[in-house]
């Protein structure tokens, strides 16, 4: 009876590395993982097995000969469409800075306008600041203007009856 781990499959990742491990291209770590794997599973060996004789075959067929003018033209291929992706947003290049200069300067001129406003609200005095700290007096000024002047409040204070030379009362 053998271990679920002896018949365990190779990952998608695994897979993808076998070329480069039978090639050893592969790092040590990721050569040493693969090892243990495949010392490990039977099924695992198979699909290594079945992957080298896939390459030996495959390195019998005739390889056929292609001109140096067929590579040229390939080459020349894929640069234009390396060009033509990066030409094609090139239109849109210009109108999108100029959104984004754009943009910016609304962003800049409304933070100046709220800080301008901020500023003004805070130091800029109020003027009805003044008559709300005075309300008493202002709401109290026509008996204030009868009195008339300090005259009568320095009599007031010197009199025996509102002054403090008053004797204390038992």
């Amino acid at each position: 009876m053998s271990s679920g781990h002896d018949q365990q499959r190779l990952r998608p990742e695994d897979r993808a590395n076998l070329v480069a491990y039978i090639d050893g291209e592969l790092t040590e770590a990721e050569s040493r993982n693969l090892s243990t794997k495949l010392t490990h599973s039977p099924t695992a060996r198979r699909e290594v097995d079945l992957l080298k004789k896939t390459w030996d075959a495959l390195d019998k067929l005739e390889r056929p000969q292609v001109s140096e003018q067929f590579h040229d033209r390939t080459l020349t291929y894929i640069r234009s469409l390396e060009v033509k992706k990066a030409t094609r947003f090139a239109p849109l290049a210009a109108p999108a800075a100029a959104i984004l200069k754009l943009a910016a300067c609304v962003l800049l001129a409304g933070a100046a306008g709220v800080g301008g406003y901020l500023a003004a609200c805070n130091l800029w005095p109020d003027p009805d600041a003044r008559v709300i700290r005075d309300l008493t007096l202002a709401e109290h000024l026509d008996e204030y203007l009868e009195v008339g002047g300090f005259e009568m409040l320095d009599a007031l204070k010197n009199s025996p009856d509102f002054g403090t030379n008053r004797a204390s009362v038992p």
